[in-house]
C-alpha cells in the first residue's frame, strides 16, 4: 500500500465475477488502485477455504477487495472496467467456471456505492450494452475473507500455467485494449 496515504483518503469496493485471479490480475494495473486482496463474501461460513468455496456449499462468491483512491480513480470507473472484463447476463457462471462462487455480484460499503452501482446498470440496460439482461446482483457487504496467500499475486506468480494464459491473460487485454494502460510505473502490472 502506498505509505503517503492515509486510510481516511482510501475507499473501498468488493466485487465477484468469476475467478477472483482474473479480477486482481486486472485491478492490479489500475492506476488509483492501492492493493487487490483476493478472497470470499456473502456466504454463511466463517475463515472459509478455497477448497470449500469451490464446493459451492458455502455461499461465498470468490470476490476482490480493492482499495482505491477516489481522487485518481473513481468508484463508477471500477465499476465499468468491472463490467468489461466478465459476463453481468449469466447466473452463477462464467465461462467454464459454474457454481454460485462465480456469480456477478458487487458488494457495496456505502448508500453512495449503492445508487452509483445501480444508476450503471439501469444505465447499461436502457442502452442495451449486453445482448442480454445483466443479473448482477448488488448488495451490502458481509464481512470479507481474505484468501490463502497462495491465491494473492496468481497471475504475476503463474503467467505460465495453462489457465492463466488461456483465461486471465485474454481479460487483461480486453481490459487494455479498453482502457489502455493505466498503472502508474513501478506497479506489479
Amino acid at each position: 500500500m502506498n505509505e503517503n496515504k492515509t486510510d481516511q483518503t482510501l475507499d473501498t469496493a468488493i466485487l465477484g465475477g468469476g475467478c477472483f485471479w482474473c479480477l486482481e490480475a486486472v485491478f492490479d494495473l489500475v492506476d488509483g488502485v492501492d492493493e487487490v486482496v483476493p478472497g470470499y463474501c456473502g456466504g454463511h461460513v466463517d475463515e472459509p477455504s478455497y477448497r470449500q468455496v469451490c464446493t459451492a456449499g458455502t455461499g461465498h462468491a470468490e470476490v476482490v477487495k480493492v482499495v482505491f483512491d477516489p481522487a485518481r480513480v473513481s468508484y463508477r470507473e471500477l465499476l465499468e472496467i468491472f463490467f468489461t472484463i466478465h459476463d453481468p447476463t449469466t447466473v452463477d457462471r462464467q465461462g467454464n467456471d459454474v457454481g454460485p462462487q462465480y456469480r456477478s455480484v458487487i458488494f457495496v460499503t456505502s448508500d453512495e456505492q449503492l445508487r452509483i452501482a445501480l444508476d450503471l446498470i439501469e444505465e447499461m440496460g436502457e442502452q442495451r450494452v449486453f445482448p442480454k439482461a445483466i443479473v448482477t446482483r448488488v448488495e451490502r457487504a458481509p464481512t470479507f475473507w481474505p484468501a490463502e496467500a497462495e491465491h494473492h499475486d496468481y497471475y504475476v506468480n503463474n503467467s505460465d500455467q495453462a489457465y492463466c494464459q488461456y483465461v486471465v491473460a485474454p481479460k487483461i487485454a480486453k481490459f487494455r485494449s479498453r482502457f489502455g494502460v493505466r498503472r502508474m510505473p513501478g506497479s506489479k502490472g
